[in-house]
């Protein structure tokens, strides 16, 4: 089976590398997806794709996990809550930005597509 750290290198490595099929295919089809970058809750397949295919066709995407804050906690054998912090890199009006968020996955590692729900939401700049 494989472990919370593998799953979230293979989700880092898909997004990096524009992988959008592989990508779509982690999240369950009743998945919940609490995106980065829009105010609404994704609830169908449809929604989630719609989401990654405007993401990955960012110029210059890509996900860094900041190693030190993950943290993933065993629920049951197979789920696992896994929380940290990542910074996303795109560009905007054909600047390169960044922008740190909080990410938390609810993991099935026994199915073949074990993201449950997921939730990722910016790190506000100033309180």
């Amino acid at each position: 089976m494989i472990t919370p750290e593998k799953f979230l290198a293979t989700w880092i490595l898909f997004v990096n590398n524009g992988y959008l099929e592989e990508l779509l295919a982690l999240y369950q089809q009743s998945s919940v997806l609490i995106p980065t970058f829009s105010n609404r809750i994704l609830d169908t397949p449809e929604k989630i794709r719609d989401y990654f295919e405007k993401l990955t066709s960012r110029k210059e995407l890509s996900v860094v996990v900041h190693e030190k804050t993950v943290a993933s906690h065993k629920i049951t054998d197979n789920v696992y809550s896994m929380s940290g912090i990542y910074c996303w890199r795109h560009e905007v009006d054909e600047e390169l930005l960044s922008f740190e968020a909080r990410f938390s996955f609810l993991l099935d590692l026994s199915l073949p597509a074990p993201i449950i729900q997921h939730h990722s939401s910016q790190i506000p700049r100033t309180l």
